[in-house]
């Protein structure tokens, strides 16, 4: 496939009501019509938008990856649009385990590839890895001729995944996300920090809202610039937005400038003095 030099994004940010899918449809499909423009790309939807972030449902609300009812709401938006589609997170289920995976949809409505989640939140109460089964490598995906990193949400915390899809070829890396309200400095500088470590254009796509009780999600989602610029960014009261990413010269001369990887050493023994 002919290399793109630029993606148009759409990315959605929604509140997702718990345990309702037929209501979290209907709002990705509202945002996604206000939202869309001529010439769109690609379309990030977040994570466990399909249930909301309450792990305790999660099993409840699983399918099967290829033949569910949320693979089949996915494969008509992207072939509606005649986009690609990045469809956040849902839950899967195969042979008695769940996970949290990440479905990418081609231009056509072909499921191309997904990820499960590979570091699972069960901190403060959350208690994911309860339900989820770990997945076991990241994956990497081919959107218009844009090498894509797949990550979910407490992925972020961990640089070492990052730097694996970048030595791997990565132009672009993805974090969709349930990210909570209250944690908005871990947010903003661990996604601006994948992106600077890595020389990649990143986008990070979050819900939005509340959860339930007085548990809310943090919204800003952004999509960040190989060098670190904000390209796009929107507060918690907004439903999408939109970016155009560019993979020019400009980017490449950078890398080739400073040329981080090559300073990588194999291994880094820790001396105790």
């Amino acid at each position: 496939m002919e290399k793109k030099e630029f993606l148009n994004v759409l990315g959605i940010q929604i509140q997702s009501i718990l345990g309702d899918k037929k209501q979290n449809y209907k709002k990705i499909e509202n945002a996604v019509n206000a939202g869309f423009k001529a010439g769109t790309d690609l379309i990030v939807l977040p994570e466990v938008w399909t249930c909301g972030w309450s792990p305790d449902l999660f099993q409840d609300s699983a399918e099967d990856l290829k033949t569910g009812e949320t693979t089949f709401f996915l494969k008509n938006l992207a072939k509606t649009y005649n986009v690609y589609v990045i469809g956040g997170s849902s839950i899967t289920t195969s042979e008695n385990k769940y996970y949290n995976t990440c479905p990418v949809i081609n231009d056509k409505g072909d499921l191309i590839a997904s990820y499960n989640k590979s570091h699972l939140y069960s901190y403060y109460g959350c208690k994911e890895g309860s339900y989820v089964t770990v997945g076991q490598n990241p994956i990497m995906v081919d959107i218009k001729g844009i090498k894509t990193g797949l990550t979910i949400c407490y992925d972020i915390r961990f640089p070492e995944i990052y730097r694996a899809y970048r030595k791997s070829g990565a132009d672009l890396l993805v974090n969709v996300a349930a990210w909570g309200k209250g944690k908005e400095i871990p947010w903003q500088t661990l996604t601006s920090a994948r992106a600077i470590e890595n020389q990649c254009n990143f986008i990070a796509i979050n819900q939005t809202g509340l959860i339930k009780d007085d548990s809310y999600n943090l919204g800003l989602s952004r999509v960040i610039g190989y060098d670190g610029t904000v390209i796009s960014e929107i507060d918690e009261t907004k439903n999408y937005l939109y970016a155009t990413i560019k993979f020019d010269k400009d980017m490449y001369d950078f890398r080739n400038k400073c040329t981080v990887l090559n300073d990588i050493h194999s291994e880094y023994e820790v001396k105790t003095v």
